[in-house]
Order: C-alpha cells, then sequence, then structure tokens
C-alpha cells in the first residue's frame, strides 16, 4: 500500500511538474504577427468609434448589443414566420446592423469634419499672425472654431492645462481627431513649436488650400457614385423583403424550414454578403492614410 502510494504520489509530481513547465513555455511564447493583426485591429476599432463620437463605448458591450438584438430579431422573427431559416438570416441581418450604423455614423462625422477643417486652419492661422502664441490660437478654437471641432478643441484645452506639455496635447489631440488632416495640422503645430520660424501661417494656408481642393474632388466623386451606391444597396435588400413577405404564409415558411430551403437561404445570404462587400469595395473611396500617426 505504501508503495502504490509512493507510486501515485510520483505520478502526480511528474504530472504537476510537466504542466508548470509547458505553462512556463507557454507563457514564454511570443507570436508577433499575431500580436499584430489584433493591436492594428484594435486600433482600427477604436478610431472607428472615436470618429462616431463614442470614444468611451467598450467593444463588449457593442458585442452584447449585437447580440441581443439578433436574439430578439429571431425571436420576433419566429414568432410571426413559424420558421428558423429565415428568422436566423434576418437574426445576422440585425447582429451586423450596430457595427454597419456605427461605420455609417463616422464617415458621416469624418465627412462633416474634413469640410470644416479649412476653415479651422485658416481660424488657426489668423490667431497666430494676430499675435497669439500657438497653445492660446489652438485653444482659441474651442469656442470661435467650427461648430464640430469644438469638442476636439475642448479635449485639446483640457490636455494642455493638466499637463502644459504641447506636443503631449497634441498627440492626444491626434487620437482623439483619429484624422489625416488633424494629423498633418498637429505634426506641423508641434514642429514649428520646436524649431520656430515665421512661416506656419504660409504653410497653414497652403494646406487649408489643399484641402478644400481635395474635398472638392471627392465631394463630386461621391455624388457622381451616390446612385449607383444607392441601387446597389436596394438590389442586395429587396430580395430579404420579399422573404419576409412569403415567409408569412405557413406553406412558404414549412418549405423553408426543409434542408433544401435552409441550404437555398443559406446560399442566399452568403451571395447578398458577398455582393454587398463587393460593392462597397468597389464604390469606396480611397481613404487617406494616417502616416503621421
Amino acid at each position: 500500500m505504501t508503495g502504490l502510494d509512493f507510486t501515485e504520489s510520483a505520478a502526480l509530481l511528474g504530472l504537476f511538474t510537466g504542466l508548470g513547465v509547458f505553462l512556463l513555455w507557454w507563457s514564454c511564447w511570443d507570436d508577433p504577427p499575431r500580436r499584430r493583426r489584433q493591436s492594428r485591429l484594435d486600433r482600427q476599432i477604436r478610431e472607428t468609434l472615436h470618429r462616431a463620437g463614442l470614444p468611451g463605448a467598450r467593444i463588449s458591450v457593442l458585442a452584447a448589443s449585437s447580440a441581443g438584438l439578433a436574439l430578439l430579431i429571431f425571436a420576433t422573427a419566429f414568432a410571426f414566420t413559424g420558421s428558423w431559416a429565415p428568422a436566423a438570416c434576418f437574426a445576422c441581418f440585425a447582429a451586423a446592423a450596430p457595427a454597419l450604423l456605427i461605420r455609417q455614423r463616422a464617415r458621416s462625422r469624418q465627412r462633416e469634419a474634413r469640410e470644416q477643417w479649412p476653415e479651422a486652419i485658416d481660424h488657426l492661422a489668423s490667431g497666430i499672425r494676430a499675435g497669439l502664441s500657438l497653445p492660446e490660437a489652438v485653444m482659441a478654437l474651442a469656442e470661435r472654431g467650427p461648430e464640430e471641432l469644438r469638442e476636439h478643441f475642448a479635449y485639446f484645452t483640457r490636455q494642455y492645462r493638466g499637463t502644459g506639455n504641447f506636443a503631449a496635447s497634441m498627440r492626444a489631440l491626434k487620437e482623439h481627431c483619429a484624422d489625416p488632416v488633424a494629423d498633418r495640422v498637429a505634426e506641423a503645430l508641434v514642429l514649428t513649436r520646436h524649431v520656430g520660424g515665421t512661416e506656419v501661417g504660409v504653410v497653414l494656408r497652403a494646406l487649408a488650400e489643399f484641402v478644400r481642393a481635395e474635398n472638392r474632388v471627392r465631394a463630386e466623386l461621391q455624388a457622381r457614385q451616390q446612385w449607383t451606391v444607392v441601387g446597389a444597396r436596394l438590389a442586395v435588400a429587396a430580395p430579404w423583403v420579399v422573404l419576409a413577405m412569403l415567409s408569412l404564409r405557413p406553406e412558404n415558411a414549412a418549405a423553408y424550414s426543409s434542408a433544401a430551403g435552409a441550404t437555398m437561404l443559406l446560399t442566399g445570404l452568403l451571395v447578398s454578403v458577398c455582393a454587398y462587400w463587393l460593392m462597397r469595395r468597389i464604390g469606396r473611396l480611397p481613404e487617406e492614410p494616417r502616416v503621421l500617426r
């Protein structure tokens, strides 16, 4: 009995020793490509939330909201149709709706901010030409700047008054705006602050003209492609509206609940998602990268 206990103790000791060595090895294991992908994805999500005006939103809360909305739509559709297959398809669309709405809001706010950045740059150049220091000229935009950008400059004002560090406050402003134009303006101001110079007004006015010209070209392209984008969205949504109407009949709902009907709906769902993604990919205007992040 004593030998048996000793054998069992030795086996358990070996097992736990091996488990401890494995955990130590696993903790030292590094996967830089995967971490870079995760950090890049997290950064993109955070930038999208900032652009949408939801800097304090948590990704877990958004995921829970999407799951809750999907369950609600599934239960509602199943109650009306009595078929799980159409209800599952509508639940998939409902789960993607919050993310699509946030991205649409982010693009809309970024487009409005792009239109107002030239005015903000003009105000900034005028303040510097009037004799204001760089921090004073930037903080003045929180009260006299464009309406859409005042919250960003108010955030800079709080950061600068709390730290007194102009470069760090400008970095915080860039992250709060999450916009390439803001990156260029902030870097120009930080460089001027460090090395000095009298040409900052000329640089800012040239930057304002460049942004105005870019906005004119972008607005013209968006106006030309808008009808195509709307038509493509209607073409994707129309079959599912027809499906919702057909599913209200019991015989159609029973047909969709079969294996063949569920396979057909799954194929249609995949085709719709791929077509919508391809439409957005082809019709999307190239976004300026944030090289001065």
